[in-house]
């Protein structure tokens, strides 16, 4: 009897082949995954070939319909589709986004999970918020995504989607869903090392084309001093070819100076030091690279030895390049020739030198000519006033009228040296002014009275308006006296007939004085030569009306020193306008300099008005120290005159002598001498004697002192005088005194 067994292996076989489809399935993953990591796409770094090799791979491999690569925003407000494979139609496309706040379940799972397995992706609650707008639309049943990471943010998702019946995905196929994840990431680093690195090759690129074609001369020296590398224009400075230079010792074509050696210590000396203040705050070095290299470097001029002999002057600027751990790795030495540029300094220096030559050379040989001119003008207008005086003699009306005209014209020669030399001080910057705050009606009552009888001369109405605000200003007393009196006397000149007058108004920014006229007038096209010094605008003019040109001139440049300036405005044949304006003072003065003297329009009036007689002593002495013989004769002669006794030495070396002996009540004494130490000192000692210490001493100048002559002379001189003297100022001298 023979038993048959029968049994049903239809499970069994049904396992078999389901553990046979796995095992090729997980065997093709593995095969799809060798076949990404070998791939060359990969290392060429172009991210969108990557994408799509990944995509179609992927697709492939799992079976499924649709693979796309999604990526945030830079606002991470929405997730964009850069690459989609269809199967279907084997077509890769990209442009779609999905906003974050339409659905926060489906982005917050990303967030979450590894991956998102959806089998029925319409009602799973992390990716129904998608079925409307999204699966159904498009068919898709079932999706398996894979969020991206990269240094461990989330930057994207993977989307394996399947169209028809819903599907089961298996945990391999969750595990290589998240393999691919990985490979995405790899290709965005690949993608962005390879940016990186072809930025690296354009810099390198770029700065090699700036070192080469730089027109300065570059090297790269080791800390040994060894030239590295060098640019073709350091070669050309050097007269060498690269080759010959590297490895060469940098300073053997440098000349070297003592204070090199210092320079570079303390250039190495800040660069430790900031290594170890980094070290110590416990900073990253290279985040103070290009502080280090900015503070510690070196400027200097040398010159360079060509291959030729010649010496090339270059400027030299040497800097430190830290390594990769801050310590110092290189120098960089930045050449730049200048030997055309020092030799434009030599000769603009010897051009410099040649101009202050020339201008010590002009002011000398104008102190001189000025000495040499007022000398013989002290003698020839002393000698008219005796003569007008009728000291030694009367005169008859003729031989007074030739008086009258030497005393004048020596006036006007004086007054053309005084203009070249106010002009030529004020021009060499050595004219000082002595600010103070001052009357604005006393100086404009002085100016009018003074130019009062040349208007009245030519028949002209003389009016002068001062507004109430103006009442002080800040200025040299001196100076804006004589500024007017330029601007007014040039008025009247070039006035035949009608009106001069002179109009102070308050502005915001400071004070004007205008002085205008109903004179010939001026062309425009003419102002462009109004301030010139020794310029005519008409040369008939300078025929018909006497004048050097340098009123004017002179008039604006004090201005000018004083903070402002002189305008003017002009109608040929109707008249001029010229405004003298001066500035508000930054620091207006508290009055500590102002003048107390007695005005010098009543001063004047009084002189005139006072005789001889009124001032005539009772056995009083003088003491007059003079060199210059014609002076010394007119004083003489005319203080022997009205009833003094007067002795006249012509140097210092009796000086204390004659004063024990004549025991004068006042001595007279030549400013030239004075600068002489010897009789500084001689002053000084005689002041500390007590019956001499009230003597009054006047010195006798070419000029006012400045206030540096004055200080020089405390408490030895009371008093002084102008040459060329004139017989009002000395009798006020007297008057002040002996009475």
């Amino acid at each position: 009897m023979q038993v048959v067994s029968a049994r049903d292996i239809t499970e069994h076989n049904q396992a078999q082949e389901a553990l046979r489809i796995r095992e090729n399935s997980r065997r093709k993953q593995s095969q799809t995954l060798v076949q990404l990591a070998r791939s060359k796409t990969f290392q060429q770094g172009n991210l969108n070939a990557v994408l799509r090799e990944i995509t179609e791979t992927a697709a492939q491999t799992l079976l499924v319909e649709r693979v796309g690569v999604w990526l945030y925003n830079e606002e991470r407000s929405k997730i964009e589709c850069i690459n989609l494979y269809d199967v279907k139609t084997k077509e890769h496309t990209f442009g779609n986004s999905l906003l974050k706040t339409n659905f926060p379940a489906y982005f917050q799972a990303l967030e979450e999970e590894r991956t998102i397995a959806a089998d029925d992706a319409r009602n799973d609650t992390r990716t129904q918020e998608l079925s409307e707008s999204y699966l159904s639309v498009l068919g898709i049943t079932s999706i398996l995504d894979a969020p991206i990471w990269l240094e461990g943010h989330l930057v994207g998702v993977v989307c394996h989607e399947h169209i028809g019946e819903g599907r089961q995905w298996t945990l391999e196929e969750e595990s290589f869903a998240g393999s691919i994840a990985d490979f995405v990431t790899l290709a965005i680093e690949a993608s962005e090392r390879n940016v990186v690195q072809e930025a690296l090759r354009q810099s390198e690129a770029q700065f090699r084309a700036i070192f080469e074609r730089s027109s300065i001369g570059i090297g790269l020296i080791d800390m040994k001093g060894q030239i590295v590398d060098t640019n073709l224009a350091l070669c050309e400075i050097f007269g060498y070819s690269r080759e010959e230079l590297y490895g060469k010792c940098f300073t053997d074509y440098i000349s070297i100076e003592r204070e090199d050696l210092k320079l570079y210590k303390q250039l190495m000396s800040g660069i430790r030091t900031d290594l170890k203040r980094t070290s110590r705050d416990g900073l990253q070095p290279s985040k103070h690279q290009k502080q280090l290299v900015e503070r510690h470097r070196i400027e200097i001029e040398r010159r360079c030895q060509h291959q030729n002999g010649s010496l090339v002057w270059t400027h030299l600027s040497v800097s430190v390049i830290p390594g990769s751990n801050g310590e110092p790795e290189f120098f960089l030495a930045m050449i730049e020739d200048i030997t055309e540029r020092k030799q434009t300094e030599l000769k603009l220096r010897a051009s410099q030198e040649a101009a202050e030559a020339a201008s010590r050379a002009k002011s000398e040989f104008l102190a001189t000519m000025s000495h040499e001119l007022r000398t013989p003008l002290n003698a020839i207008m002393g000698l008219s006033q005796l003569l007008q005086q009728e000291i030694v003699g009367s005169l008859n009306e003729k031989q007074n009228e030739y008086v009258s005209c030497i005393y004048s014209s020596g006036e006007h020669l004086l007054a053309v040296i005084n203009d070249i030399l106010d002009l030529s001080k004020v021009e060499a910057g050595k004219e000082e002014l002595l600010l103070s705050s001052l009357s604005v009606a006393d100086i404009c009552n002085y100016a009018i009275w003074t130019v009062r009888d040349r208007a009245s001369e030519k028949g002209l109405q003389l009016t002068y308006e001062i507004d109430q605000e103006a009442d002080i200003c800040i200025a040299d007393e001196r100076r804006i006296k004589q500024m007017l009196l330029n601007l007014l006397t040039n008025a009247i000149k070039f006035t035949p007939a009608g009106e001069v007058s002179l109009v102070v108004k308050k502005v915001p920014q400071g004070i004007t004085f205008t002085v205008s006229d109903t004179g010939i007038g001026i062309d425009s096209s003419q102002f462009q030569f109004l301030f010139e010094p020794f310029k005519q605008l008409d040369s008939r003019l300078n025929r018909q009306y006497e004048g050097t040109g340098l009123g004017l001139a002179l008039t604006r440049k004090l201005a000018r020193l004083h903070g402002g300036d002189v305008t003017v405005t002009s109608t040929l044949g109707k008249g001029s306008q010229f405004t003298l304006f001066l500035p508000n003072p930054e620091h207006p003065g508290n009055g500590e300099n102002e003048t107390n003297e007695i005005d010098e329009t009543e001063e004047e009036a009084n002189f005139t008005s006072s005789s001889s007689s009124s001032v005539i002593p009772t056995n009083k002495t003088i003491l007059l120290v003079e060199e210059e013989e014609n002076t010394a004769t007119l004083l003489q002669d005319y203080l022997y005159t009205i009833g003094y006794q007067v002795k006249w030495i012509d140097n210092s070396n009796d000086f204390l002598k004659q004063v024990q002996s004549f025991q004068p009540d006042l001595v007279f004494f030549d400013f030239q001498l004075v600068k002489d130490i010897h009789i500084w000192n001689l002053l000084n000692i005689l002041r500390q004697e007590p019956y001499r210490k009230h003597l009054p001493i006047v010195m006798m100048t070419f000029s006012e002192p400045l206030e540096e002559d004055i200080a020089m002379l405390p408490g030895s001189v009371n008093d002084y005088l102008i040459k060329p003297i004139c017989i009002v100022q000395l009798e006020s001298i007297l008057m002040k005194y002996f009475t």
